[in-house]
């Protein structure tokens, strides 16, 4: 299915080829004056060279060393949509190197940039979260996000954003909510991607899970999941795509950790679409898929409904992966006990 796709095109009055770049990092410093000046069509010009510019780290080094980044902080609550538009292109790719990240963490441009999820230009806020997206792959990136308080505001944005800014919002909140996710449960996220679970992009479906999961590690995190989402996960064990399928079963994995969990999927009718991905030799899921039912093993009912199935935990003795033969063999051992 065909999705509309954000435009970074500029207005058809902005000339590109009249943005001077010659002498590389020796412009920079008249760049950054250029920068300043009152007068609109010389900043537009000044951001179209510095954006050429920055994608050498070495220009981002020294664009970092004079004091760009306050500048390009001013310039994101410009009148000019073109200047708003630039000034986070510029960033977004000086977020693409080590020295770029490390520079708009230093100088607090997460929250600067916060000012911007409510942009009417959609390419303003496209690049926007482009940038936090590459600086939550950063521990100390996703920290500067949570402390900025700006969970609440991404999960309230994936029910009103275009389908490519919501990818992009799930990829930021999966490396935020791994540390911490007590934000993003008082925010209703659990109830948010519930929803996102049915959506027609399979790469939202399956970075939604993903965020399950999550949210799946923190203990409070695991009980909203149970009491919510677990039917959800069990419908996607049978999905289409082999990544839906996959973070789907590792969330209902950690689900599965509470025993609340673990009657719900049973209820749900877990096992045998679980036990149809682990046949499958292909399966991303296999592992996981192979502790799930583990766990739901522990349960009368679920060892009762497993103990004919064995057969399909021997053929995973044979897997070249050590993981899934290891455990294969404590499946069986599980299913196979006896009080």
């Amino acid at each position: 299915m065909a999705h509309a796709r954000i435009s970074a095109n500029l207005p058809p009055d902005i000339d590109t080829t009249k943005a001077p770049i010659a002498f590389g990092k020796r412009a920079l410093p008249k760049l950054k004056e250029e920068l300043c000046s009152p007068d609109l069509l010389t900043q537009q010009r000044a951001l179209m060279a510095l954006c050429d510019l920055v994608h050498d780290p070495e220009n981002v080094y020294q664009a970092i060393e004079i004091g760009f980044l306050d500048s390009l902080k001013t310039l994101l609550l410009h009148h000019d949509s073109t200047v708003r538009q630039k000034a986070t292109e510029i960033l977004c790719v000086m977020a693409m190197h080590n020295v770029g990240r490390q520079g708009l963490i230093q100088n607090g441009v997460i929250s600067a940039l916060s000012k911007l999820l409510n942009d009417p230009v959609d390419i303003c806020r496209k690049n926007t979260h482009q940038i936090f997206e590459m600086m939550a792959k950063l521990p100390e990136g996703a920290v500067d996000i949570i402390c900025a308080r700006l969970i609440p505001l991404l999960v309230f944005k994936l029910e009103t954003e275009s389908d490519e800014i919501q990818e992009l919002i799930l990829s930021t909140l999966s490396n935020c909510l791994h540390l911490e996710a007590s934000e993003a449960l008082a925010a209703g996220a659990v109830t948010v991607l519930k929803k996102t679970l049915t959506h027609s992009s399979v790469a939202i479906r399956s970075k939604a899970a993903w965020v399950l999961s999550d949210i799946g590690t923190h203990p409070e995190g695991k009980i909203v999941v149970c009491e919510e989402v677990v039917p959800a996960l069990v419908s996607l064990l049978e999905d289409t795509d082999p990544e839906v399928q996959a973070s789907a079963t590792g969330a209902l994995m950690f689900a599965a950790v509470k025993p609340q969990g673990r009657f719900s999927a049973l209820g749900a009718g877990a096992i045998p679409p679980l036990l149809k991905l682990v046949a499958e030799e292909t399966s991303k899921a296999r592992l996981s898929a192979i502790k799930t039912l583990t766990m739901l093993a522990e349960l009368p009912e679920g060892r009762k409904a497993l103990l004919d199935q064995t057969d399909t935990f021997q053929q995973c003795l044979n897997d070249p992966c050590k993981a899934v033969k290891r455990a294969a063999e404590i499946a069986i051992s599980v299913i196979k006990w006896k009080p």
